[in-house]
């Protein structure tokens, strides 16, 4: 059975934001919060991109507010890390960078393919992708009281702009949405596994 257009849009957000709540929860347990505090911190990793490109787009109340679905996934989410945390705890660092970076893909594409939605010009499409993608992780980041891990290592939002990229091209050059999606997706994770995998970063200002 195919996806419609929209259907296919909330199926891979909503796979994101439960990606991005079991790692932005797991994070706030290890920083020796509490229930209340891993589920603010789960639910703004999860939803907190979205909410940022929904509000820069008018489309007000922004989608995680509207729907049910986004608040059930988060709490599904959180429950997950605290009941499982010693698991999750105890997952290898391949393993979650793989998730955290298959959320960043979903996130990047749905990002940008709702802002073409909304007839942006592409250069602002890319930006909500981005946006999309990195946006919850500086929450979160900012939440635990940390330089948001985007501007100070890994190949991060770059990688997030790249499937943002290969999404809007695609469009324009009439690829169907499905594939559309699939190719920022696959774009946006591999330069993000392969950049973690050989230790790449951005050059950094030095004195």
């Amino acid at each position: 059975m195919r996806l419609r257009p929209v259907r296919l849009l909330t199926v891979a957000d909503l796979a994101a934001t439960m990606l991005f709540a079991v790692e932005g929860g797991a994070l706030g347990a290890a920083a020796g919060l509490d229930l209340f505090g891993v589920l603010v911190v789960a639910s703004a990793t999860a939803v907190g991109g979205g909410i940022i490109r929904d509000l820069l787009l008018g489309d007000v109340p922004p989608a995680a507010l509207r729907s049910v679905a986004y608040p059930a996934v988060i709490t599904i989410g959180w429950l997950l890390v605290v009941v499982l945390y010693s698991g999750v705890r105890a997952i290898p660092t391949p393993v979650l960078v793989t998730l955290d970076a298959a959320g960043l893909a979903l996130f990047c594409v749905v990002g940008a393919t709702k802002a073409l939605d909304f007839t942006v010009n592409p250069v602002f499409a890319v930006l909500l992708g981005t946006v999309t993608g990195v946006g919850g992780g500086i929450l979160r980041d900012l939440l635990l009281r940390e330089v948001p891990v985007v501007l100070r290592t890994d190949i991060y939002a770059v990688a997030a702009g790249l499937g943002a990229v290969v999404l809007v091209v695609a469009r324009h050059f009439g690829v169907p949405r499905a594939a559309a999606m699939a190719a920022g997706a696959v774009a946006c994770l591999t330069l993000r596994l392969v950049s973690a995998a050989f230790g790449w970063h951005l050059p950094q200002v030095t004195a």
